[in-house]
């Protein structure tokens, strides 16, 4: 089984459409949201779902940190795979699937999907394209899907907890760990961030940020640089 395991914070406006879409999703899963202390709808409108959703679906609650909330939900789950998704994405029908194929090569310890921003201009082609080409050098994010074996993500300890760039930081040690896959049919993820900011001002900071990170400036200062969207409303301090 894969559990499915989301964080939250203050995402009512993705929440009902996100529900509906994993409720058709294939295969033997269950989802856990790993709420980070929302002052929104979000909390409520998963709970009110539960008695409805035509599988497991619960609500874990911890402080608002993203790694903490993804390691307090695996904590939870009952599968032997662990799939991460983010509240804003499109998950294909298939993926729960694609994710139990893959792993029946022993060789496979995770991975994460194809991704296609959404919308067809020339902005979201250029992001779907610097992900692409970036893909075989093993960089990657928590917006493709990241999905780990078990055993694997409680030998790696989970996700660090830092305030920004937990992510990246456990693609690296999965890629260390060994062979990763990359799945289709691909994620939408949303083009919130750049929506509310520009292309060029959400470009240079992640630019930016990654190579500081990179240079071992710590994650709690660049944080303070890196303001979270939430469908397209203005952004808020970390």
């Amino acid at each position: 089984m894969v559990s499915i395991i989301i964080p939250t914070y203050n995402e009512e406006d993705c929440v009902p459409s996100l529900l509906a879409r994993l409720a058709q999703v294939r295969g033997e899963f269950e989802v856990i949201v790993a709420d980070g202390s929302s002052t929104d709808r979000t909390r409520e409108l998963v709970l009110g779902a539960a008695a409805s959703f035509p599988r497991s679906l619960q609500l874990v609650e911890t402080a608002r940190n993203r790694a903490v909330q993804l390691n307090a939900a695996a904590h939870k789950a009952c599968g032997e795979s662990f799939l991460f998704l983010h509240a804003d994405i499109i998950i294909p029908p298939e993926s729960v699937e694609s994710i139990e194929n893959c792993l029946r090569d022993r060789s496979v310890i995770g991975g994460n999907f194809q991704i296609v921003f959404e919308g067809d201009s020339a902005i979201e082609k250029f992001f779907t394209w610097c992900y692409r080409v970036r893909r075989p050098f093993g960089i990657y994010y928590g917006d493709s899907g990241l999905f780990v074996r078990r055993n694997v993500f409680e030998k790696m300890g989970g996700f660090k907890p830092i305030p920004i760039m937990d992510d990246y930081e456990f693609v690296r040690r999965l890629e260390r760990m060994g062979r990763t896959a990359c799945l289709s049919p691909p994620l939408r993820v949303s083009d919130r961030r750049w929506r509310v900011q520009g292309l060029l001002p959400t470009l240079a900071s992640w630019v930016w940020i990654q190579t500081l990170y990179s240079l071992g400036v710590p994650a709690e200062h660049l944080a303070r640089w890196y303001a979270p969207v939430r469908n397209g409303r203005e952004p808020h301090a970390i």
